[in-house]
């Protein structure tokens, strides 16, 4: 009998905590998230720019995610900038480094101010005057806290709650052990 409350209890437990856990969406109207590798929703090519041009320039820009909210994080993407470049998007995301190499990254952020709708960003190499172009979409609002790892914790009245709750608790489960092990009177 009492491994069925303990039992009983551990499972609600269990519960509590599943529920309480917070659900997180970034786009509700988009389940996965953007297209992969800077393809559009609507499944076209995320290759930008002016094309395969052997190092004469920007080419094959690409964005990651297309579509992203306002406040967070896009990763651009270019061949052909072998000493490195930049990318910028007026109004959008400041002048960002493109990283050296046959295929340069950057991750840019997107202004918490910017406005919704699409947009247009460029890539210049710093060995090149020729500009490329690509488009992306920002979405209105921020998107979710997912993956943060813990860098927000509770503040001090959600900590002064829990620590009430759990003493609460903690002096029940003393009161009922004590009661439990008062011998009763008169069977001694």
């Amino acid at each position: 009998m009492r491994v069925l409350r303990a039992l009983t209890v551990a499972a609600a437990a269990v519960v509590a905590v599943g529920l309480s856990t917070p659900f997180a969406a970034a786009n509700p109207s988009d389940p996965l998230g953007g297209a992969p590798f800077g393809g559009s929703p609507s499944g076209q090519g995320g290759n930008g720019g002016n094309g395969g041009n052997n190092g004469n320039g920007p080419s094959n820009v690409t964005v990651n995610p297309y579509s992203v909210h306002q406040g967070s994080t896009m990763q651009v993407s270019a061949a052909g900038c072998r000493h490195g470049g930049t990318v910028w998007s007026a109004g959008n995301f400041p002048q960002t480094n493109l990283s050296a190499g046959s295929i340069g990254f950057a991750t840019v952020r997107i202004f918490n101010h910017a406005s919704p709708g699409n947009h247009t960003l460029s890539v210049k190499c710093h060995d090149n005057s020729l500009v490329a172009t690509h488009r992306f979409t920002i979405l209105r609002g921020n998107g979710a806290h997912g993956g943060i790892g813990g860098s927000f914790g509770p503040s001090t009245a959600e900590t002064a709650i829990g620590s009430s709750l759990v003493g609460a608790a903690a002096l029940g489960a003393g009161v009922h052990v004590m009661r439990r092990r008062r011998p009763l009177r008169g069977r001694a």
